[in-house]
């Protein structure tokens, strides 16, 4: 009953406030990395953003680990990824500046892809190796002075909530950028809003932000150890049945 009592407020209020939403805090983005610059934008338009998505939905947000964020320190931060809510969830609630390693495709969406571009995120051509690569040299001068750039290492959303293997490029750009890695696990953001779905639901949500790890003591030989290191972080608060595939590395 509480379900089909939601599903009106879904189709006429939730989805037509996220879209609306969506485009005005885009365009307050893209004026405040204009008038002041891109991190006042990242951070003021997309916290603001993510907040109000949250009280539309509605979503209930717990967070543990907070005391593991310096806000001077900038982190590759590594998180599992079940839904698109995590990204609201990474940006509303962990309050840092975040920048997102994108799809090229994003750029193409109206005012949201603009405002991405002009508040610095870093969008990856998969297609291309030789763009790719450019696009993660140049991120890598923007990672300073508190601002981290967030990864999925899982490269897409977990369809069963199993957590999937993770692929290396977070691990590299942490090594290359000499920052410390910053593991989150979230769970619940794939209740409210399931893969390949506009099944909308509201929901309580938990993210646990661990201790961040040194990567002083691994090399690119030691790389699958501290991948190995950082799934057993992430997968800690994780149920049982989450615990995911083989060795969880790529091949």
């Amino acid at each position: 009953m509480k379900n089909m009592l939601y599903q009106p407020y879904k189709w006429f209020f939730a989805f037509p406030s996220l879209v609306l939403s969506t485009i005005f805090f885009s365009v307050l983005s893209i004026i405040l990395a204009k008038l002041v610059n891109p991190k006042t934008g990242r951070v003021v338009g997309g916290t603001a953003w993510a907040k109000f998505i949250g009280v539309i939905t509605p979503m209930q947000v717990t967070v543990h680990g907070l005391e593991h964020i310096d806000r001077r320190q900038s982190y590759v931060i590594a998180s599992n990824h079940q839904s698109h809510f995590d990204i609201l969830v990474i940006y509303g609630w962990m309050g840092i500046d975040p920048m997102w390693v994108m799809k090229q495709e994003l750029r193409k969406i109206p005012i949201f892809g603009l405002a991405c571009e002009k508040v610095g995120m870093i969008f990856i051509d998969r297609s291309n190796t030789e763009t790719a690569v450019r696009s993660l040299k140049t991120a890598k001068t923007r990672v300073v002075n508190g601002s981290s750039v967030i990864f999925f290492p899982e490269g897409t959303r977990s369809r069963d909530g199993n957590l999937r293997p993770f692929k290396k490029g977070a691990f590299k750009m942490a090594l290359d950028l000499e920052l410390p890695i910053l593991p989150v696990t979230i769970l619940g953001t794939r209740n409210i809003l399931p893969p390949d779905s506009l099944s909308l639901f509201p929901g309580r949500v938990e993210m646990t932000i661990h201790p961040p790890v040194d990567i002083s003591g691994y090399t690119g030989e030691t790389l699958p150890g501290l991948m190995e290191a950082i799934r057993r972080q992430i997968l800690s608060p994780m149920p049982p049945s989450s615990k995911g595939l083989s060795n969880g590395l790529e091949e």
